[in-house]
């Protein structure tokens, strides 16, 4: 195949296929579902959707449903702020320093590896149910952070560092210059990538430590009286609220030159 025919880009999708490929896989799970949920016969063990769907809408026009959504989404929403934050600024300190770099990153790669059940009993012990989730979430965001972060920063050519060197360019014209633009893509990947665990880690801590208003704790108290569809519907809760921010957070970062092709 000559080089302009490999270049030239498929044709866009008209707006009935791109439907379909959207619903396609939705349709293929949730008949698996059912068909599952037809196998067993129990829905003590696997509820059929159409059940699931029918508590998901008799919660949906409820205050509580919204004001524990909402509760749990501002843990979750501060916790990855704090968690970006944290990890940007220890990536500048064993960036810029060997001394913070041999005492910080040791702890930060022990954080990364320690269990977040392990975590959230021992931060428990130490603060309130409600914190606890905000700082979970921080916690398991801020290695990936700092991972890419660092190596955004130590990414720059070497051309453009001899280039530096040789217009003597101080430390912080080669950091806003150089490093910020080298380690920005880094960064956004990191971000991505730390919602879903935030996610999952923020409503584990919520399940455990059993905040008064909390997505985790409706999922308990689900499985505590075996209320299985409606452990279902808040479960799918979770994932839509994940996937909501995400694309939020991937649309507000294209917007601001992202590279992201997902």
């Amino acid at each position: 195949m000559s080089g302009p025919e490999k270049n030239k880009k498929a044709p866009p999708l008209s707006r009935g296929k791109q439907v379909i490929k959207v619903l396609a896989p939705a349709v293929f799970w949730l008949g698996l579902w059912q068909l599952a949920a037809c196998l067993v016969r129990q829905e003590l063990f696997i509820p059929y959707p159409a059940t699931v769907a029918r508590r998901l809408w008799e919660l949906l026009p409820t205050a509580a449903f919204w004001q524990i959504t909402g509760a749990t989404l501002l843990r979750i929403l501060v916790g990855t702020i704090l968690g970006v934050g944290a990890g940007c600024v220890l990536a500048m300190l064993t960036f810029l320093s060997p001394a913070a770099s041999a005492v910080l990153s040791p702890a930060i790669r022990v954080i990364r590896a320690t269990p977040v059940a392990s975590f959230i009993v021992l931060i428990l012990l130490w603060v309130g149910s409600s914190l606890l989730p905000v700082l979970i979430a921080a916690l398991m965001v801020l290695p990936v952070v700092w991972q890419d972060a660092s190596a955004g920063l130590n990414s720059p050519p070497e051309e453009l560092l001899e280039m530096a060197d040789a217009y003597e360019m101080g430390l912080w014209r080669r950091f806003r210059y150089i490093r910020l633009p080298a380690a920005l893509p880094y960064l956004k990947s990191a971000v991505l990538s730390s919602i879903g665990l935030a996610w999952k880690s923020g409503v584990a801590a919520e399940v455990l430590a059993y905040p008064r208003r909390a997505v985790g704790t409706q999922i308990y108290t689900s499985k505590l009286y075996l209320e299985i569809p409606s452990l279902f519907a808040w479960t799918i809760v979770v994932v839509v609220l994940s996937l909501i921010i995400e694309g939020v957070v991937r649309r507000a970062l294209r917007g601001k030159g992202g590279t992201d092709e997902a």
